[in-house]
């Protein structure tokens, strides 16, 4: 959990204490407390369900909370004027624009609710639509009208964007032009608050993560700290002289490499040392399945 005695209000972007929101008889957030840093990138991984959604729309000021104190660039989103909404850009799942306008039309329609756009010929080049300025929006394939999603969400030079999947649909290539665009974005000093199912990206992009399980915050941090504190275990790989593959779980690596070396009087065959990722990280915080 970030420690507020070294953070305080006037450094955070997102201030977020013993936030709930309920739907029935299901708990989608139980008591969430979030530090964000104005500046910083920061990722929110969880399974479906999990309430990542429902946090990112109370954040935006979308959806009410039942509990808890929340601050948004050091205002309650649910009390958010018109000011406040042109500093906070999101993107969220399932956006549709105006199916018979151009990209250029739409971007340069959405710029005008902003006091202080982006250049739209900028923005849909930063999201790598360049080629498709001319073309309607209902001629889009999903990955380009995700690009678009995009572009809408950062028109406004929002200081904090708000990204829910962002990169559902973008193939690899796209994918990478969208994270040159997030730390573009991160180096201007645009606080990023990112939902992604992708691993990798998470990696990537987040200077910090939270993992969110059942409405919780299961664990926070830096990438490599959470791989270093939760993801216990090396496992040690090797081949035997009959071919046979073999491997160990170890907390001690070094020493079972040793004791191969002593074993195989030198060089050890098909020798492959590995430690848990952070996706086997997260699979085991979630409850979906144990680091390897």
């Amino acid at each position: 959990m970030l420690d507020r005695m070294t953070a305080h209000a006037d450094e955070l972007a997102v201030d977020v204490r013993g936030l709930r929101k309920q739907y029935g008889d299901v708990t989608a957030v139980d008591g969430v407390d979030l530090g964000i840093r104005r500046g910083e990138v920061f990722g929110l991984l969880g399974p479906n369900g999990a309430g990542k959604s429902t946090t990112v729309e109370i954040l935006q000021g979308h959806r009410s909370r039942d509990a808890g104190e929340v601050s948004v660039l050091g205002s309650d989103p649910a009390h958010g004027t018109r000011a406040w909404r042109s500093r906070v850009g999101i993107v969220w799942q399932d956006e549709s624009a105006p199916a018979e306008l151009t990209v250029r039309e739409t971007v340069r329609h959405f710029a005008r609710y902003y006091p202080r756009p982006r250049d739209p010929e900028e923005v849909i080049g930063l999201v790598g639509l360049e080629a498709k300025a001319g073309s309607r929006v209902k001629a889009l394939s999903g990955g380009q009208r995700r690009r678009l999603d995009v572009a809408l969400g950062v028109i406004g030079g929002p200081e904090l964007l708000l990204l829910d999947e962002p990169t559902t649909g973008f193939d690899p290539a796209a994918r990478r032009q969208f994270w040159d665009l997030i730390r573009l974005l991160a180096q201007e000093g645009t606080t990023i608050v990112l939902t992604t199912h992708y691993l990798e990206e998470a990696e990537a992009l987040a200077d910090r993560l939270a993992v969110v399980a059942d409405g919780r915050v299961v664990a926070e941090g830096e990438p490599a700290a959470l791989r270093e504190r939760y993801g216990t275990g090396a496992t040690v790989a090797w081949s035997e002289p009959d071919g046979t593959a073999r491997s160990t779980r170890t907390d001690t690596p070094t020493r079972v490499v040793a004791e191969l070396t002593h074993r195989f009087d030198g060089e050890i065959p098909g020798l492959t040392v590995t430690r848990p990722t952070l996706e086997d990280v997260y699979l085991s915080l979630t409850g979906q399945g144990d680091p390897r």
